[in-house]
């Protein structure tokens, strides 16, 4: 009582002293604080526990070391998900996408610090995958929980998850501007005037803390060095359909590799057979262990020879061909290393595989070219930033968060006419071949993705269950029309839904069409319930989405519906509460 008491003074105090803008901007600024030191923590603990791990010498017996730290680091995060949190929920951003549509925006507590120890297993250990996920997850947890103490409704909920969203993620990288965009792109949130500060508060204010306190050697910063060269235009066409046709490749292979571990119903045996394929895909290429941000780096000096340290091709570091080809089988075997750390328990995301893969296509596509002697020195730095661009917007399908996230981080727009136009022809190229990007495909094929569509939005936001009305008095087929009318004395409806003794809808008796007989009394016995229903040419199935269902009142015309669980009654929805449901639903999540 003495909590709930302090809570109760905390909201009238600021009934009486903040306005709800005020208030949101209060707890933006928090969230951002929070968010940049959950970003910092995880980071640098990799970052640490990295360099403790893996040496940048050549090949010796630590290689055989890399054969068995992923399988650590995954066993690890499974058995905390398993005996500690004891719950084995995605940390993703697909179930953050999730729980905005479906969840009313709550996502769990635990995810809060879940998400971190998660992530820095997998990641600490060598799994092949981003950070980005669990950290983003972990802030919009942050947010969502936050909402949900204060007793905040949906719209403000909502608001703060996405706070919490673009806080760690401009913690992540240092581009405040590009994670409020990836608010509005990727987390499908409908920005209006007002929800735009908060989140480039809490966006600002997570950039503010990672700036603060990291090491400057985890900074994720790319300064420019060449400035964006005209006559290579054509160059940056070809290079955007070939990274268009690398995101398709990474999209297709992804969701191939995944749905093939899904088919594995023993964990164990996913995790044995998991770890195997990524210990050894690791120990023969080094450069997949962990997020692979060192390479990138490595990549932009210029030092590429250096990359083959540590790995069995060391000897060959000097051999050009031997380079282009290590490196050509990178980009196609992070994705499989990728996917495996996830499928096998590891929690991590795709952002920083794309970023990867995009950087290698670059850097090869520039060596490549000048190697030729086309007539034109190409930038090579500069297609590994347009590479990084390029995969990422065609992995996410977020082209406006990818050309800001590499303006930022090379700490000016010099390249922002060859990152649009590289970035806007992948993106076409991919969406010729999917309409959905991985981390939103499977809440589309189960109708539950939030768009842009303020309508559809809306409609995906309503719970069927809600509206349906069970108020109905039913009827049994084998009664009379003496029995009906027994019934309809009792009733306030004007339909009776007619059912048997296994409670299986069969039809419906509409008030209307029985008034001249329902006085008849000398008919009461004589005519049968079976004789007076009608058919139900379309009926709600219990999963139906609520677009669906609107669907069904706009092809019917009707003004009620039937629902139904497996033929089995339900009740009804009518078109009126539909429309009265979907109008507060509309005023609560547009309005300032």
């Amino acid at each position: 009582m003495k909590n709930v008491s302090v809570l109760a003074r905390f909201f009238i105090w600021r009934l009486r002293n903040l306005s709800n803008k005020n208030f949101t901007l209060i707890l933006s600024f928090i969230i951002g604080i929070i968010g940049g030191l959950i970003a910092l923590f995880l980071k640098t603990s990799v970052f640490y526990l990295r360099q403790l791990l893996v040496s940048e010498n050549q090949f010796d017996f630590q290689n055989y070391l890399l054969l068995i730290y992923p399988t650590i680091g995954i066993v690890l995060t499974v058995l905390f998900a398993k005996f500690v949190i004891k719950d084995n929920i995605p940390h993703s951003i697909t179930s953050i996408l999730h729980a905005i549509s479906r969840k009313n925006s709550l996502l769990k507590g635990h995810k809060i610090f879940s998400s971190l120890i998660g992530g820095a297993f997998t990641a600490g250990f060598g799994g092949s995958i981003g950070l980005e996920a669990p950290i983003i997850s972990s802030g919009a947890a942050l947010g969502s929980n936050i909402g949900k103490y204060l007793r905040l409704d949906y719209k403000n909920v909502t608001l703060l998850l996405a706070c919490g969203s673009a806080a760690t993620m401009s913690a992540i990288f240092n581009t405040p501007i590009a994670a409020v965009i990836f608010a509005f792109e990727v987390l499908l949130l409908d920005l209006s005037r007002f929800s735009l500060i908060p989140l480039l508060l809490a966006s600002v204010t997570g950039t503010i803390v990672t700036r603060l306190f990291y090491n400057e050697a985890i900074l994720f910063d790319f300064p420019l060095s060449e400035h964006f060269a005209t006559g290579a235009i054509p160059f940056y066409i070809v290079f955007a359909i070939l990274t268009g046709l690398l995101a398709v490749y990474f999209n297709k292979t992804f969701l191939f590799v995944e749905n093939k571990f899904q088919k594995i119903k023993n964990q164990s045996n996913k995790i044995i057979f998991s770890t195997i394929i990524l210990g050894i895909l690791i120990f023969i290429f080094p450069p997949l262990f962990g997020e692979g941000f060192e390479t990138i780096k490595i990549l932009f000096k210029g030092d590429y020879a250096s990359i083959l340290n540590n790995s069995i091709f060391f000897s060959f570091k000097d051999n050009l061909i031997v380079v282009l080809a290590f490196f050509s089988i990178l980009i196609f075997i992070k994705v499989i290393a990728a996917v495996t750390t996830i499928s096998a328990g590891g929690k991590g995301g795709v952002i920083a595989p794309s970023l990867f893969t995009g950087a290698i296509a670059g850097f090869i596509f520039a060596t490549i070219a000048n190697s030729l002697n086309l007539g034109i020195q190409l930038s090579v730095s500069n297609f590994i930033l347009i590479g990084m661009a390029s995969v990422l917007a065609g992995v996410l399908h977020a082209p406006l968060t990818s050309v800001f996230l590499i303006a930022e981080i090379t700490g000016g727009y010099y390249l922002i006419v060859p990152l649009m136009l590289s970035v806007i022809i992948t993106y076409v190229t991919v969406k010729y071949f999917h309409n959905d990007s991985i981390i939103t495909l499977q809440l589309s094929r189960k109708g539950s993705l939030i768009t842009h569509h303020k309508d559809k939005a809306v409609l995906k936001l309503i719970d069927l269950a809600e509206i349906i009305d069970i108020d109905f008095n039913t009827i049994n087929i084998d009664a009379n029309l003496g029995d009906l009318v027994e019934v309809i004395k009792k009733a306030h409806r004007n339909n009776f839904p007619v059912i048997n003794k296994h409670n299986d809808l069969l039809g419906v008796i509409a008030l209307d069409r029985i008034r001249e007989v329902m006085f008849d009394k000398s008919k009461y016995e004589k005519i049968m319930v079976r004789n007076l229903m009608i058919q139900l040419p379309v009926v709600i199935q219990i999963d139906d989405t609520v677009e669906v269902v609107a669907d069904k009142f706009r092809e019917t015309g009707v003004w009620n519906l039937a629902v139904v669980d497996n033929g089995k009654y339900v009740g009804f929805v009518s078109k009126s509460k539909l429309f009265s449901v979907y109008r507060k639903m509309l005023v609560d999540i547009s309005s300032d």
